[in-house]
């Protein structure tokens, strides 16, 4: 029977088969659920390999969008949640309008198996103000 002793603070596990040698596991170390503006403006400038959700509604979206992001309403992501099969193993970043639905639309995909959701923080409003402020605020 394995013995498994972790200590997630350091990012590793020690196992061991009831002998006096560990093998060191490398785990990985959870994505922060929430990322900046900036960061996400740096990632999508880098083409840097993100699938990127807007889950604001319709009408929202046809009032202001950001460039590279794909609606998917928060009102009907647990219809449509298999859209995102394809990007499971990929980091998804959601934003809506001042983030408070993405972080709620992001912990409920880390909750189904979607361990790289990640929430982009205040928003398009915040985008408006620190990125592109030529995209409308309401």
């Amino acid at each position: 029977m394995d013995c498994l002793a972790v200590q997630k603070n350091l990012g590793f596990q020690h196992l061991s088969h009831h002998s006096p040698h560990l093998k060191l596991i490398a785990m990985s170390t959870p994505l922060p659920i929430e990322i900046d503006c900036a960061t996400v403006k740096r990632r999508l400038d880098a083409n840097d390999g993100f699938f990127f959700v807007d889950c604001r509604e319709a009408s929202e979206y046809e009032t202001c969008k950001i460039a590279g992001a794909t609606l998917l309403p928060m009102s009907e992501l647990a219809a449509r949640v298999a859209e995102l099969e394809p990007h499971k193993d990929q980091e998804i970043i959601i934003h809506c309008h001042h983030g408070g639905r993405s972080l709620r639309v992001a912990s409920w995909l880390r909750n189904n198996g979607f361990e790289k959701a990640r929430s982009m923080a205040g928003g398009i409003d915040q985008w408006s103000l620190e990125i592109d402020p030529s995209v409308p605020r309401y």
